[in-house]
């Protein structure tokens, strides 16, 4: 069933008034981090190089014989691995105007439960 001109216009207020309110939110739903985002593969791009360059300073640190430096080495490569892994995942952005897919063979999203609740809420009444 087709939502009606009033139903839609009411729709645009509230995802309005809840972009303003709570982007991060948004962001999360819609996966996107506000309007400057960068790609995906970008920030992958960027923890390899992390890690590359962390895995460098660590080798250094060992020549050198310096502690310090390798342990700093060692923080950098690990904090570009966990933005490599962090990104790498099958995350599938959805859209607050469009039907989320169910995660798994049983395992419905949240979003999907909160529609879900939605039709229920307008179907009683």
């Amino acid at each position: 069933m087709p939502l009606s001109d009033h139903e839609k216009r009411l729709l645009a207020e509230m995802e309005a008034a809840l972009e303003s309110e709570d982007p991060r939110l948004v962001s999360t739903m819609t996966g996107m981090s506000g309007k400057v985002r960068t790609p995906r593969a970008g920030r992958v791009l960027k923890g390899a190089l992390l890690a590359l360059g962390g895995l460098a300073l660590l080798l250094a640190g060992l020549i050198a014989k310096l502690v310090i430096v390798g342990i700093a080495g060692f923080l950098v490569a690990l904090t570009g691995l966990v933005l490599v892994f962090s990104n790498l995942g099958g995350g599938q952005s959805t859209s607050l105007r469009k039907g989320a897919q169910k995660s798994g063979p049983n395992k419905p999203k949240w979003s999907d439960r909160l529609e879900e609740r939605w039709e229920r809420r307008n179907f009683d009444q």
